[in-house]
C-alpha cells in the first residue's frame, strides 16, 4: 500500500511539473513577442532599408510566422556565426536566417523542413583573370564563416592543394574584400551574389558562373527538444506554400524561377 501512495505520488508530482514548464510555443504565445534571429547584411533575404529598417525576405517571413502566432514579431539581428549560439543562450526564440540544414547543426538545434532553397554562384574580382569555378583554383577566395558554401568552399580548396581560403564574418566583409582585390574570388548564394553586383556598392566585381555544389536547403530552427513548436513551424512553412505567399514573398525579393523545396525520392 505504503509503496502505491509514493507512486501515486511521484505520478501527480511529475504531472504537476509538467503543466508548470510551458513548452515555447506556448511561452511565446504567452510573452506576445515572437525574437526572431535574422541576418541584416544577406539582401535579399536580410538587409536594412535607407531608414535603417530591417527588410528582405526573412524579415517578412518572421513577420508572417509571428502573424500566424498572433504576437508582434521582434527582428534580432544576428551575424552568420552567432546564429546559433544566439538560440542557445536564449536571445531569441527562432532562427529565421537562411541556415543550411546540416546534420552537424541538427545535433544542436531542432531544424525545419526547408523553406527556402539556393543555388551557388562565382562572384570575381574583375582584374583576378577568374572567369569559372574551376579558374579559382590556386587563387585566394573567402566567403562567410560558418554558411554551406564557406565549408564547401574550404574543403575544395583543401582538395585542390593549391589556393588559399579566408573566412569572413560577414557578406559586406567578403564582397568588400573582393572589390579591393584583397580575395580573387567568393563563392555564394546565386541571390546575394546577384544583389551586391547590381546594387553597385562594391566596384570592379562580376558573377561569372556557377559553383558545382549542392542546392543548399536552409530551415529555420529551435530549440531541439521543443517539439510542439517544431512541429507548428513545419505546418507554416507547408501552409506557406500551399497558400502561395511562399511564391509571393520570392517574387518580391528574388524573382525568376521559384525554387522547389522538395528533395526528389525524399519528401513532397
Amino acid at each position: 500500500m505504503k509503496t502505491s501512495v509514493l507512486a501515486l505520488g511521484l505520478v501527480a508530482a511529475a504531472a504537476l511539473t509538467s503543466q508548470a514548464h510551458a513548452d515555447k510555443l506556448d511561452d511565446v504565445i504567452g510573452s506576445g513577442t515572437l525574437r526572431c534571429a535574422v541576418v541584416l547584411d544577406f539582401p535579399p533575404m536580410g538587409s536594412r532599408d535607407e531608414n535603417n529598417n530591417p527588410i528582405g525576405f526573412d524579415v517578412d517571413y518572421c513577420n508572417d510566422l509571428a502573424k500566424a502566432l498572433g504576437v508582434t514579431a521582434e527582428i534580432v539581428e544576428t551575424p552568420f556565426p552567432e546564429r546559433i549560439p544566439a538560440l542557445m543562450s536564449g536571445r531569441v526564440d527562432v532562427g529565421v536566417a537562411s541556415t543550411s540544414d546540416t546534420l552537424e547543426r541538427a545535433k544542436t538545434v531542432g531544424m525545419t523542413i526547408p523553406y527556402f532553397a539556393f543555388e551557388m554562384a562565382v562572384t570575381a574580382n574583375e582584374k583576378s583573370g577568374v572567369k569559372s569555378f574551376e579558374d579559382m583554383k590556386g587563387k585566394v577566395v573567402g566567403a562567410t564563416a560558418g554558411t554551406f558554401e564557406a565549408i564547401a568552399l574550404e574543403k575544395q580548396v583543401k582538395e585542390w592543394g593549391a589556393g588559399e581560403f579566408r573566412p569572413y564574418q560577414t557578406q559586406a566583409d567578403v564582397f568588400l574584400a573582393l572589390s579591393q582585390g584583397q580575395i580573387d574570388a567568393t563563392v555564394s548564394t546565386s541571390t546575394v551574389a546577384q544583389a551586391n553586383v547590381k546594387g553597385g556598392k562594391f566596384a570592379g566585381i562580376s558573377v561569372v558562373g556557377k559553383a558545382p555544389f549542392d542546392t543548399d536547403y536552409v530551415a529555420l530552427f529551435t530549440n531541439r527538444e521543443e517539439y510542439g513548436f517544431i512541429n507548428f513551424l513545419n505546418l507554416f512553412i507547408n501552409q506557406q506554400v500551399r497558400t502561395g505567399r511562399y511564391a509571393e514573398l520570392y517574387e518580391k525579393w528574388v524573382g525568376g524561377e521559384l525554387p522547389d523545396l522538395t528533395a526528389k525520392g525524399v519528401y513532397r
